[in-house]
């Protein structure tokens, strides 16, 4: 097997940090809006989402990006064709203070909270937003008694505290994945700043994300479950922490092995006995009515991940930043190590049974996510022979020190054709006009 590009997608506009294909085979991406001169043009930015049909022709092109947000990230396809859209909102240094954030971690640029739109194409350039959750509509803090959210964070782990992250830099949660389950109607977003995970309740109204009652589990827009880094709602020590600069959270698909469960790539940046990176998979406690058991004064269970894969000398395989894995139908995991610009798939018990080495010649290599899925036949080509690369048993994944000259992949996205045809999609940058994707 050669690993061979298949099929290309070309754009004017560069890639940000995600890439879908879609069941009927068009492709869904957001890209880099330039020029937001509030939300600035950080590596993470967004700002317009396309879809292209298989063709490569633009069949809806979407800006969400003006003086008061901006798409960043990630973005997620929803089972009836609308869009979960991840993005900063604008924050002003004084209503920052006014929520309670200590007057010394916010700069005069304010803060950039997120929020989550869920839009639905309306045509060729337009979009409706027809629900809305917004993480500043659940705060609470203990810093200032004379504002009125002041509370007792241990007391409410369903909120978030705004002095979480004392740091001055406008992105305040640095959200960089999100994931929707339609089996449980809800929504996983992985906060990086904060080292854990969330997860909402999409069953809500607009109105009842923004408040504290409603939606099927019954709590509003609140948070439903929250792991990770239990010390941020007081349950627990620096010792307890299991994320260090987490990527690509989600749940394993349904009629996978381990459906329902949240699998992480733990970047494991900063990790107190060493850096390596993980991939660890964890079992949620959820109660029939879609919320997670929880007692009080405790952490959020589970204690530790159910299934972990580090490799057999743990600092052979780390990314610093970026990248992700996914469960597969056969039960194996592929993980994109993206750092290091590497593919690579593991049985549960951490064989490596193919490998790939991204070979474009650019600096240096970007990957946040893998994705997986089943193509339905139309606008899919019914003769496509796709090779998808030999397992490397010749070099370490360790390289660290190795020469970085490689293509940006911002994050990956594997799809199976209908079999026995599958290949890779990359978001990739190497010659101008920009990739979209390739495959």
């Amino acid at each position: 097997m050669e690993g061979e590009v298949v099929h290309k997608w070309v754009s004017e506009y560069w890639p940000s940090n995600s890439v879908y294909l879609l069941p009927d085979g068009n492709l869904l991406r957001p890209c880099k809006q330039r020029g937001n001169e509030v939300f600035g043009d950080r590596g993470s930015s967004g700002g317009r989402v396309q879809i292209f049909d298989w063709d490569g022709n633009l069949i809806w092109d979407y800006v969400y990006s003006n003086e008061n947000h901006h798409q960043h990230h990630d973005i997620e396809p929803m089972p009836n064709g609308n869009v979960l859209i991840l993005a900063w909102e604008r924050v002003s240094k004084e209503e920052a203070i006014a929520a309670g954030r200590n007057p010394e971690a916010v700069s005069d640029r304010g803060m950039s909270p997120d929020k989550i739109v869920k839009v639905k194409q309306t045509g060729p350039t337009t979009g409706e937003t027809v629900w809305e959750w917004y993480a500043w509509d659940h705060l609470i803090q203990d810093f200032d008694k004379t504002k009125a959210n002041y509370g007792d964070v241990a007391a409410h782990p369903e909120l978030l505290d705004v002095n979480l992250y004392p740091q001055p830099r406008p992105d305040w949660m640095h959200t960089n994945a999100i994931d929707y389950n339609p089996q449980l109607d809800q929504i996983l977003i992985s906060p990086r700043s904060f080292n854990e995970l969330l997860v909402i309740d999409h069953s809500t109204t607009t109105e009842e994300a923004a408040g504290h009652k409603g939606g099927r589990a019954g709590m509003g827009g609140d948070i439903l479950f929250r792991w990770g880094n239990p010390v941020n709602y007081r349950a627990g020590t620096p010792e307890n922490r299991q994320f260090f600069l987490q990527h690509d959270t989600r749940w394993v698909e349904a009629g996978r092995p381990g459906a329902g469960n949240i699998t992480i790539y733990n970047n494991g940046r900063d990790r107190p006995e060493g850096e390596y990176s993980s991939m660890d998979e964890i079992i949620p406690p959820i109660k029939p009515n879609g919320s997670y058991i929880i007692s009080p004064e405790k952490a959020y269970l589970p204690n530790r991940p159910g299934w972990n894969y580090t490799a057999p000398v743990k600092t052979d395989f780390y990314s610093s930043f970026i990248s992700g894995g996914e469960r597969l139908p056969n039960g194996n995991t592929l993980i994109c190590s993206g750092a290091e610009g590497i593919f690579f798939e593991i049985t549960p018990a951490g064989k490596t049974v193919w490998e790939y080495h991204n070979p474009y010649d650019l600096p240096p290599a970007w990957a946040l996510k893998v994705r997986i899925a089943y193509f339905a036949q139309r606008g899919m080509p019914k003769t496509i022979q796709v090779w998808l690369g030999e397992i490397c048993k010749s070099e370490s994944r360790n390289r660290r020190n190795a020469d970085q000259s490689q293509s940006r992949i911002c994050r990956t996205a594997t799809r199976h054709a209908l079999p026995p045809y599958q290949f890779i999609c990359l978001s990739v940058v190497h010659e101008h006009p920009y990739s979209a994707a390739e495959c």
